[in-house]
């Protein structure tokens, strides 16, 4: 068996597996049965960008096979952690899961770590002009040969610009000193967090609101349409939101290449215009919730600050230039750097 393989299953061991029905014979599921596509996110509201965007690729896909192809859209029923919802993708009881690079980085390609780092971009529209350029597509091969096929890009999706939220505002960098901060515990998310002052702390999503609600944490940090939604909000320790902007963030939309490659050409090309069409569906859903959710929250008794980032985003630099030497991607850095308006 690949080592590959095994050393996803050793990172999600303590995961159980649910089944769903196999993909029929190819060929006959062209002429008689549809191709079935398990297609999966782990937010469980049904109002997430994710949700419009997975929406959106089964409505393509079936549309433009003619019902030769039908998809089952889950959100959040088959997985809400992503470890999950990457082991049915390699194992095949799912096709198309949709993940962050904090998780990806556990299973082998440390590359996907790259789109962790914080303050890589100043805008949207710069994160946009990167990984829909030659950088994404030069990534996307790089995922899909370390990965010996079992990962096949189909679309980059964002997750918004991403926001501190907690007990109190913060004005300045140094108001995060001894913070506890729902994030990623380990990576160059954590060492981020560490070298502002704050305390990274490990709470399933699932369990954040409560943990904001009894104290267990002091805040966390994620886009508006995410945690309102979630009413964190609306919590003890989600009343302040300091607009930090700290990451435009980005998710991937993946496909086992190996099962991809199985498809005759035709069902390929229709479910690679299903994936394109999700890609601006999810997007537009994002940048229209933002606004939304934003004005929710602040209707709903939030308060939000603007801050000066600018400390910050100098904390950063470093651990950028640590993770692309490391990663031999310093040129890759230098380009994306270049990309920002002057």
């Amino acid at each position: 068996m690949k080592k590959f393989f095994l050393t996803l299953l050793a990172a999600v061991t303590s995961m159980t597996l649910v089944s769903c029905s196999d993909v029929k014979n190819i060929e006959e599921g062209t002429k008689e049965e549809p191709i079935k596509i398990i297609a999966a996110h782990n937010q469980t509201s049904s109002e997430s960008p994710y949700q419009a965007g997975l929406l959106k690729f089964k409505e393509v896909a079936e549309e433009k096979s003619d019902g030769r192809i039908e998809v089952e859209v889950h959100a959040g029923t088959i997985g809400t952690e992503e470890p999950e919802l990457v082991q049915k993708l390699v194992v095949g009881a799912a096709d198309v899961v949709l993940v962050s690079p904090g998780f990806m980085t556990r299973t082998g390609i440390p590359e996907f770590d790259f789109f962790a780092l914080h303050y890589l971009f100043e805008s949207y529209e710069h994160w946009e002009q990167v990984v829909d350029g030659d950088i994404g597509q030069e990534f996307a091969e790089t995922v899909n040969e370390k990965s010996d096929n079992d990962f096949k890009m189909l679309g980059y999706w964002s997750a918004g610009a991403r926001h501190y939220y907690g007990k109190k505002p913060i004005e300045e960098m140094s108001d995060l000193n001894g913070m506890t901060i729902r994030t990623q515990t380990s990576g160059v998310v954590s060492d981020f967090w560490e070298q502002t002052g704050a305390i990274p702390t490990s709470v399933s999503w699932g369990e954040l609101y409560q943990a904001l609600q009894q104290n267990v944490v002091d805040s966390s940090e994620n886009s508006y349409p995410y945690f309102v939604q979630q009413n964190h909000h609306t919590t003890k320790n989600g009343k302040y939101i300091s607009e930090t902007a700290h990451d435009y963030t980005t998710r991937f939309l993946l496909a086992n290449g190996n099962r991809f490659d199985e498809y005759p050409e035709e069902i390929q090309d229709i479910l690679m215009q299903a994936a394109e069409a999700s890609v601006e569906a999810e997007r537009e859903a994002v940048l229209a919730q933002d606004e939304e959710y934003k004005e929710i929250a602040i209707e709903d008794g939030a308060e939000v600050n603007q801050m000066d980032t600018s400390e910050m985003e100098e904390v950063a630099k470093p651990i950028q230039d640590g993770l692309a030497e490391e990663l031999d991607m310093t040129e890759t850095l230098e380009k994306i750097r270049s990309m920002r308006e002057e």
